[in-house]
C-alpha cells in the first residue's frame, strides 16, 4: 500500500484575492491557476491552496499553531523580494549557525518562514 503524501494546503480567507496576491507577489510561485474555484499556488511538488470560508476570522488568532516554512536556495534575496512587497517580519534574518532564517506574518496573520539551510544541518537531517 502506498503511505500517504502530504501534498497541498488550504489557507483559508475572508479576503482570498488579497491573500493570494501576496503569496504571488511575496513568494514568486512556480504556478499561480484557478482550479474549480480555488486559487492555487505551485511550490515545488507543494500545493497551496487559498479560498474563503464563513467560518474564519479577519486575522488568524493563533498564528503559532501552523507555521509555512518555505525552503529556500538564498534567502537574502527572497527577504529583499518580500521587504519590497511590504512584508511584516515577525523575526528579521538571522544566522542560526549557518543557516539563515526569517519569518514574517501574510495579511491574515499566518507565520510565513523562510529557511535556507547550510550544508552541514542538511547533512545532520
Amino acid at each position: 500500500m502506498r503511505r500517504p503524501v502530504l501534498g497541498s494546503l488550504l489557507l483559508a480567507s475572508t479576503n482570498p484575492e488579497r491573500l493570494r496576491t501576496w503569496y504571488v507577489t511575496a513568494l514568486d510561485p512556480e504556478d499561480d491557476s484557478d482550479v474549480n474555484g480555488y486559487g492555487v499556488l505551485k511550490f515545488g511538488e507543494f500545493y497551496l491552496f487559498i479560498d474563503t470560508r464563513a467560518d474564519v476570522s479577519d486575522k488568524n488568532p493563533e498564528p503559532g499553531r501552523v507555521i509555512l516554512n518555505f525552503d529556500v536556495a538564498d534567502a537574502r534575496a527572497v527577504a529583499a523580494r518580500m521587504e519590497s512587497a511590504g512584508v511584516t517580519w515577525l523575526a528579521e534574518l538571522e544566522d542560526r549557525d549557518g543557516s539563515l532564517f526569517a519569518t514574517a506574518t501574510d495579511p491574515d496573520g499566518n507565520y510565513v518562514q523562510i529557511i535556507q539551510l547550510s550544508e552541514a544541518h542538511r547533512a545532520g537531517m
